[in-house]
């Protein structure tokens, strides 16, 4: 049985970051620990994208558009939903889930969802401070997870997503 695992040298890559600016407060903390993440495993400044984006509806269009003409191999979705007293939460949160998945699929490049769905925002700080639990960590460690993963298999054909 042919076992495959995430793991490996980085080597030469480039990942890109989708980053809403909406909750900033949020959203930079994120970012930061996804760009540490990165750092630590091996990834340098001059292969790290980051786009930022105005709100986290807008991370699928961008991360799309990133994967396909932006040279990365992959893409860490960063924002930050606080529910409030509307249903505007459930629309916006479901969109972007279903958006960063259907990207990455129509794409080929994997994508990590890194968009925090939270009550409040104590909740969202609390998913967003220092150490292994922030989210933004979470999420570059997952995407690295994936491009490795993705390396053991050939490249898809022209004209072919994988």
């Amino acid at each position: 049985m042919e076992t495959l695992h995430g793991t490996g040298a980085v080597g030469d890559l480039r990942v890109g970051l989708v980053v809403s600016s909406y909750h900033d407060f949020i959203t930079n903390p994120l970012r930061d620990a996804a760009v540490d993440a990165l750092h630590e495993a091996g990834v340098v400044d001059a292969q790290i994208v980051v786009a930022t984006v105005p709100g986290a509806f807008e991370i699928p269009q961008a991360a799309r558009r990133l994967a396909v003409f932006g040279g990365v191999e992959a893409v860490i979705g960063l924002g930050c939903l606080i529910r409030g007293e509307t249903p505007h939460f459930d629309f916006i949160a479901a969109a972007v889930a279903h958006g960063l998945t259907r990207a990455a699929m129509d794409s080929g490049v994997p994508m990590s969802f890194g968009v925090l769905t939270t009550n409040s925002a104590e909740e969202a700080l609390a998913r967003a401070g220092p150490g292994a639990s922030n989210k933004g960590r979470e999420a570059a460690e997952a995407v690295l997870s994936m491009i490795h993963l993705f390396r053991q298999w050939p490249p898809p054909a022209a004209g072919q997503t994988g």
